[in-house]
Order: structure tokens, then C-alpha cells, then sequence
């Protein structure tokens, strides 16, 4: 069988298994019985970027966002693959010229996983815990709840983070449930941190597909597996971004979440140490153009935080 979709992600254990669970739903959505089949059908390319070799320090020290996504749009670009299959939230808001992002799988649960070999809560902790992360999101709303606790670099895939863990070298740190799930290790989260505690990253839990902007049979091939509701939802976390010159530098936070016709958005931006914040809150009826409705509103809460932390949200440490 000649390829119908040659796709490409890194080669991280996640990102193959976000590959295959694109794959799987476009052979059922193809008729395409057979793990076989489905292989030929859309082979999987696996690609080394630039974040998965640095592992000693923060991405904001190597140069932040696009880390992981430059050498998978390079190989799209060649030509090499036809579909970059991408966690969102890892994925800059500008697109590199020639490429467009065709759409979005239907989101996992967005919210964190705590892993810790003690506790269920941040509150159960104990007293000046060491808790590992290289998200300075993650650590920022930590310092807000908990300032008492020590936060400390750790990156790594999700096994090396568990297995620190379980070795003892921090008593906690934290992963996006929805990765868990997307690898049958959701059993590892000691506990849920709900939204209204710590907000996700944006767009944490959605999966990307992104094309050539002339591929218009791949976009054709790819439409009866993307999902309206996240295009929707990503549209206003990924404008907030925008609008505040999100990077791994700046701590921001943003949840968008649809219930019938109205949306309703989070974000929140801090400062590293997490003594200072600033959020907003709101509803909107989504009503025609939803998508085109939710980013502006995005983008006019991102614009009135911005105003508002000034240079206080800006970090270059």
C-alpha cells in the first residue's frame, strides 16, 4: 500500500503515542482495518529536535518555545513528512512561513497531574517539600500557593520525571494529566490539581496537526478528525498568549472552556516567585464565528493584563 499520510513528531514516547492515536483515528475514519494496514497506510516518522537533546537546563536557557517543534517543521517542509503531529502547547502562536496548522484532535483533559510518593494535594506536602519542574508556570503558581516549598529544575521525559520520584530526589513534581492518559499512566498521578488551583498551560492537552499551506489534500484527508469545539477553545487561549508576547520567559496560564453556547476563559499571568498576579475571568456567548469571537476575546484580555503588569511581567533572569 502506497503512503496516504507520512507523519512526523518527535520521538518521545508521548509524542509517538499522540502519532499513533492520529493515525488510528484517521484509519477509522478511512475504513482501514489492521495495525499494518494502518502503518503503511500513515507511516510515522521520528524526529530529534533540539529540546529533546537539551536536558541539563531550562528551555528559557536554550532559547525557549519552538524547541521542540523547528526540526518536525523542517522535515514538513522538505517534504519528508506531510502531517507534524504537535502538543500544542509546546508550538509558538506565529506559524513559520509555508506552513499553517490544518487543525486540532479533540483535547484530553487539560488539567495537572500532581506525582508525588506522599501526597494527594499541594496542601499535604510537607513543610519546605522540594518540588521538581522546569515550567516557570508550574513554578510560579507553586511559590503563590505554597512559598514555603523549595522549586528546583527537572526536565525530562514523563519516565525520567516519574523515576526521580520514586528515587526519592524530590517529593514532588508535576505532569499534564492529559499525557498521562495519552500513555495508560494516568495510575501515576497521586493527585488531580483542579483548574480553579493552578491554571494550564495554554493549550495543554490538545494535539496539533500541522501542513503545508498548499496542502490542501492533506487538509481534506485530516477534516473528519479535527474537532470545532478545541479550534474554539484554543483560539482564545492561543490570542492570549499572543497578546502578551507569551515565551517560556513569561509565566502565562489560560483555560478556555465551552459549555452550550457560551464560553467561558481564564488566564493569568505571574511573576516567577509568584508574589504578584494578574487574571481575568469572563463569559461570552460564542453565537456566529465563534472561533473568529473567541480569539479576539483572547486578545483584548491578554491586551488588558499587559497594560496592567507593565514591565513587572517581564523576567530575562
Amino acid at each position: 500500500m502506497q503512503p496516504i499520510l507520512k507523519l512526523g513528531s518527535r520521538g518521545s514516547p508521548l509524542a509517538l503515542a499522540q502519532s499513533r492515536l492520529t493515525r488510528s483515528l484517521l484509519a477509522a475514519q478511512m475504513g482501514i482495518n489492521g495495525d499494518e494496514e494502518a502503518k503503511a497506510a500513515f507511516p510515522i516518522t521520528r524526529i530529534t529536535t533540539t529540546g529533546d537533546r537539551i536536558t541539563d537546563r531550562r528551555l528559557i536557557d536554550a532559547g525557549g518555545k519552538g524547541l521542540f517543534t523547528k526540526e518536525v517543521e523542517q522535515a514538513l517542509l522538505d517534504g519528508d513528512i506531510d502531517v507534524a503531529v504537535h502538543s500544542m502547547k509546546d508550538m509558538p502562536v506565529m506559524q513559520p512561513g509555508g506552513l499553517k496548522l490544518a487543525g486540532f484532535l479533540p483535547r484530553e483533559d487539560p488539567r495537572e497531574a500532581l506525582i508525588s510518593s506522599g501526597a494527594t494535594s499541594l496542601a499535604a506536602l510537607p513543610k519546605g517539600a522540594r518540588i521538581g519542574t522546569a515550567s516557570l508556570r508550574r513554578q510560579a503558581q507553586v511559590q503563590q500557593i505554597r512559598p514555603d516549598c523549595v522549586v528546583e529544575t527537572l526536565r525530562g521525559n514523563v519516565g525520567t520525571r516519574l523515576a526521580k520520584i520514586a528515587a526519592g530526589e524530590f517529593d514532588a513534581t508535576f505532569l499534564a494529566l492529559a499525557g498521562l492518559k495519552r500513555l495508560g499512566m494516568a495510575d501515576k498521578a497521586s493527585g488531580i490539581i483542579e483548574a480553579d488551583e493552578m491554571l494550564p498551560a495554554p493549550a495543554q492537552g490538545a494535539i496539533g496537526l500541522q501542513v503545508r499551506e498548499r496542502g490542501e489534500a492533506s487538509c481534506e484527508v485530516l477534516v473528519p478528525i479535527l474537532c470545532t469545539q478545541t479550534a474554539i477553545r484554543l483560539a482564545a487561549e492561543r490570542a492570549f498568549l499572543a497578546a502578551l508576547d507569551g515565551s517560556c520567559r513569561t509565566p502565562i496560564a489560560a483555560l478556555a472552556e465551552i459549555s452550550g453556547e457560551n464560553l467561558r476563559f481564564r488566564g493569568a499571568v505571574y511573576t516567577p516567585n509568584g508574589d504578584k498576579s494578574w487574571a481575568c475571568d469572563v463569559t461570552l456567548l460564542l453565537g456566529q464565528d465563534p472561533v473568529q469571537k473567541a480569539a479576539k476575546r483572547g486578545e483584548v484580555e491578554g491586551k488588558k493584563i499587559a497594560a496592567l503588569a507593565g514591565d513587572e511581567m517581564r523576567w530575562e533572569g
